[in-house]
């Protein structure tokens, strides 16, 4: 079992067998039927790593053969008041700003924001993440030179063709598309 998978299974154990969250949980028949397929993934194997899962596995089994409770009447609104006193006292005053800079941003607001989403998105910093080096489109062999306009992974033999592309495409991305 992976970690992640263990910790959707402690994620579980704790929603629907801790007190405090079952007073909060609204265990409908929709939820109960959606819960009683968790059945079908219990395996010996599964119990052996997460023991607590026997209790788990004890409490769907209680589930099938019980009705959903009944719904719960209290309408909870806030669960965490302190957090939103604290939103609406730092913000006083200041809601009318907020909605004028968040609906309708500066043409800096945006130029900032978009160089931060290139910053994080940058083929570089995306890179990391391939479990293998980018690869040249023409010959196959990983790419080490790239165009620095579009990043594309362009190597000298290819360059010719790929220049009028790359500065069509730039033009595009700058102006936008003509419409003829």
């Amino acid at each position: 079992m992976t970690k992640l998978d263990g910790q959707v299974w402690i994620s579980l154990y704790n929603l629907l067998l801790r007190e405090d969250c079952q007073r909060k949980y609204d265990l409908n028949s929709f939820s109960k039927n959606q819960l009683l397929k968790l059945r079908g993934f219990f395996t010996e194997v599964l119990v052996d790593q997460l023991p607590n899962l026997v209790e788990l596995h004890r409490f769907l089994a209680h589930l099938s053969v019980t009705g959903p409770a009944p719904p719960k009447k209290g309408l909870i609104l806030e669960q965490i008041p302190e957090m939103w006193n604290h939103i609406v006292s730092e913000n006083s005053g200041k809601w009318k700003a907020i909605a004028k800079e968040t609906l309708n941003p500066s043409d800096n607001d945006l130029r900032l924001h978009a160089q931060r989403l290139n910053q994080t998105y940058n083929c570089d910093s995306m890179e990391v993440l391939l479990p293998e080096k980018p690869k040249c489109g023409s010959c196959g062999k990983e790419a080490s030179k790239r165009c620095s306009r579009c990043q594309g992974e362009c190597q000298v033999k290819i360059w010719p063709e790929h220049r009028e592309q790359c500065r069509i495409m730039a033009d595009v991305r700058v102006r936008g598309p003509r419409h003829t």
